[in-house]
């Protein structure tokens, strides 16, 4: 589900780019109303609205978002369908798995110190059972390794401690799902874009081939169409490589929160051991 949520919102977010400059466009051309002054011969009736003509401001700024989109579809088919829809599709299936994997970890996140104090206070009042009860209302991986600790504390602090460990590492399979996938698209991205240069260079050729003569006007055509490929492919491997390295450190903070968390779950088991011998 978080996954569908993900590509829906990957898909809605584009679509809403690619019309945000004919919406632009639309704004200039609509009319703001405005009260007419009621006229002095007729005071019963009521006030009319004008349409106000568009600021010169305002018809600037709509004509440069349309020249940018043409641009931008005009250098989307010079790139060839084929190479720029690949890079296209890299994008949209990057940013979905990078969303999804944003939106599972800010879920994943726990304020470790109000859960650790909610779990010392229920070991106080009602035991082992209350604490795996507040774990178990608690969202996020942490909460899920102090459940395991805790439903095997009745073995022993040492025992309990081997299960936070065991856990844990499977709380940080978990959090680096499809980071993989996430890699292999920013590889493929720029990959793509080089081997529309190759395609583009070598068609340059063969038209300098059949043609006889080296031409200019040749030769532009076809190092125009690679370099658009390459200039694509790296956009979209620097846009993913952003949001891969902001996933990265997101991890990093809550592996290290899983661990300060885990110990001093520990120290808190010891302590409760210690009172009920």
């Amino acid at each position: 589900m978080k996954k569908l949520f993900a590509f829906v919102a990957v898909i809605g977010m584009l679509t809403f780019g690619a019309s945000g400059f004919a919406v632009a466009q639309d704004q200039t051309n609509s009319d703001t109303a405005t009260t007419v002054q009621n006229d002095s011969a007729s005071v019963d009736t009521a006030a009319q609205t004008a349409a106000t003509p568009a600021t010169p401001e305002q018809k600037q700024g709509g004509e440069q978002g349309n020249v940018l989109l043409k641009q931008i579809k005009a250098k989307f088919i010079e790139g060839g369908a084929g190479f720029m829809g690949s890079i296209l599709l890299t994008l949209i299936f990057g940013l979905a798995l990078a969303i999804e994997r944003i939106i599972y970890l800010n879920l994943a996140t726990t304020n470790t110190d109000k859960l650790l104090q909610k779990i010392e206070d229920a070991l106080e009042s009602g035991g082992i059972d209350a604490a795996k009860e507040v774990c178990r209302n608690t969202r996020g991986p942490v909460a899920s390794i102090f459940y395991q600790g805790l439903d095997r504390a009745h073995e022993g602090v040492e025992m309990a401690e081997k299960s936070v460990i065991a856990y844990g590492s499977v709380q940080m399979g978990l959090l680096e799902k499809n980071l993989s996938w996430i890699a292999l698209f920013i590889a493929i991205a720029p990959m793509l874009g080089f081997m529309g240069t190759v395609i583009g260079m070598i068609d340059a050729f063969d038209k300098i081939q059949v043609a006889g003569t080296v031409s200019a006007q040749l030769v532009a055509g076809g190092i125009k169409v690679a370099l658009i490929t390459t200039v694509s492919g790296l956009i979209v491997a620097i846009i993913l490589q952003i949001f891969y390295n902001y996933i990265l450190s997101k991890i990093d903070s809550i592996t290290v929160q899983m661990e300060d968390a885990s110990i001093s779950l520990i120290d808190i088991l010891v302590k409760y051991n210690e009172k009920n011998k």
